[in-house]
């Protein structure tokens, strides 16, 4: 279940990847990279942050709610983490929720010894799976559908520990990328479809893993490769890299998100620069949806790039129209209802000079629920804008994702519950466009979305997901059965 946390865009009305992961391996200051690495991924997840370290006989782990600087900053916090391998994972909560038992990496004392896992994705039948595995005795110490992959692994027959995973593995579905630390090594793995990212680079002597390689770039390291969809990668402590593919060839369906919001811009994803893919984003909106207008404005921050791209393809000016306060944290008083509009205009406020009788073309990522939409088009008439179109770097997300990404149920989406024109009017724009499905794969390196077989995971625009939703339809069957009239018997 998703959960609510009141740090969060007003009304929950921003898409959220879950998580970042981090590992390293032979690395002299195994838990200072990581903690280094896990402040490059903060953007991924900022509920909460741990680091788990192994020194060659014990394992060690501290784990806590809030940002990586609040809990690892000190050399106290690094202190407690010795060793020269290490994992760690910032994290928001969906399967599971809330919670410091939730927080990982997850870490478990197996019949061949120390176990630890840090997961970005989501097993979409892990409530299946868990119901099983109660069934046969299993306790479970946390809520987090991670915890699944380890009881899988714990009471797998196989011999080796790679191949007690790769077993875990093939009885989950959805969507992973995995690090995984034990007392032989280090494994990285994604999902047979490669929903979520997995990087993996070199420092000197150490491997390091990373859901962006903007974590390399922080912590020094070279890129080398991104882990393929499907792929193992096991790590020796004399350094040796092994490559296993035990899940045979399957056409990759990267999440498309990661190039158009998730991932930050100064991040290579797919092979593109990201920062390169939302200029193109911008562009081709600027294409398909031109408009007559004075001004091009972001909302910052996510928005900016595309805006850059809309405003050089359609030639009008790109301004600061918005300035975003950054300070904004978890712990931030609510006003009182009295103060109008406030949960918006304590992160976003209108740059007046700017907008005022002019002609607004406002670019955002994505509309979600629409209410954040409908605030900043909004502000942009209180400060005095003309006119405010409204463009949009995405197709309408209309479908929810069940891969990692904390979406509101689809009855909640704007795109679900309406058509182009009443959207528009509630969000109170004089015109509103979104890019096309096309558009969107253009911009990002493909000719045209492949109906067949698509080039990346789209599922949160077209509805169509690339695995079983085993725990969903589950789900949807028992509410069906709850609400079956009853014969009654005269």
């Amino acid at each position: 279940m998703n959960a609510t946390h009141p740090f969060r865009d007003e009304n929950g009305d921003k898409l959220r990847e879950e998580c970042g992961i981090f590992g390293t391996i032979n690395a002299a200051d195994a838990a200072a990279l990581t903690a280094l690495g896990l402040h490059a991924l903060q953007h991924r997840g900022q509920e909460a942050a741990g680091i788990t370290s192994y020194d060659g006989h014990e394992f060690y782990s501290r784990r806590g709610n809030g940002h990586v600087a609040e809990n690892f900053s000190s050399q106290d916090a690094i202190g407690e983490l010795p060793g020269f391998m290490a994992a760690g994972h910032v994290r928001y909560s969906t399967t599971g929720g809330a919670g410091l038992r939730n927080v990982q990496p997850l870490y478990a004392d197996l019949a061949s010894g120390g176990f630890a896992v840090a997961h970005n994705g989501n097993i979409s039948n892990a409530q299946t799976l868990r119901s099983q595995l109660v069934s046969r005795g299993a306790i479970f110490q946390s809520t987090s559908d991670t915890e699944v992959i380890i009881h899988l692994v714990a009471t797998s027959r196989y011999p080796t520990t790679m191949d007690r995973l790769i077993d875990a593995l093939r009885m989950v579905e959805g969507a992973y990328s995995l690090i995984v630390m034990t007392p032989e090594g280090m494994i990285a793995c994604r999902d047979p479809l490669g929903i979520r990212p997995l990087q993996m680079g070199r420092l000197g002597d150490a491997v390091v893993f990373a859901s962006e390689t903007v974590a390399f770039d922080v912590v020094g390291a070279e890129f080398i490769r991104s882990v393929e969809p499907g792929e193992l990668v096991r790590v020796d402590f004399d350094g040796t890299v092994h490559s296993h593919h035990p899940f045979g060839k399957h056409a990759p369906r990267p999440c498309i998100f990661e190039h158009v919001y998730f991932s930050r811009p100064d991040s290579v994803f797919d092979g593109r620069s990201v920062y390169a893919a939302r200029k193109a984003i911008g562009e081709q909106l600027a294409i398909e949806s031109p408009v007559d207008a004075d001004l091009v404005v972001a909302v910052p921050d996510s928005g900016v790039p595309a805006a850059i791209g809309y405003a050089q393809q359609s030639g009008i000016p790109f301004e600061l129209g918005i300035i975003r306060s950054h300070y904004v944290g978890r712990t931030f008083i609510q006003p009182s209802d009295g103060a109008r509009h406030a949960g918006v205009k304590r992160k976003h406020n209108a740059n007046r000079e700017i907008v005022a009788g002019k002609r607004i073309v406002l670019i955002d990522d994505s509309i979600v629920r629409g209410t954040t939409s409908m605030k900043i088009v909004d502000m942009m008439r209180e400060a005095g804008a003309a006119e405010v179109h409204f463009r949009v770097a995405s197709p309408p997300t209309a479908h929810s994702c069940f891969y990692g990404v904390d979406t509101p149920e689809r009855s909640k989406l704007l795109a679900a519950r309406m058509e182009l024109e009443p959207m528009r009017e509630f969000i109170k724009a004089d015109s509103l466009a979104f890019i096309s499905i096309d558009g969107l794969y253009r911009a990002v390196g493909q000719q045209a979305r492949n109906k067949g077989c698509p080039q990346f995971c789209d599922a949160c625009f077209t509805g169509d997901y690339p695995t079983s939703l085993t725990d969903l339809h589950r789900r949807e069957e028992e509410a069906a059965q709850l609400t079956l009239p009853v014969n009654k018997v005269a």
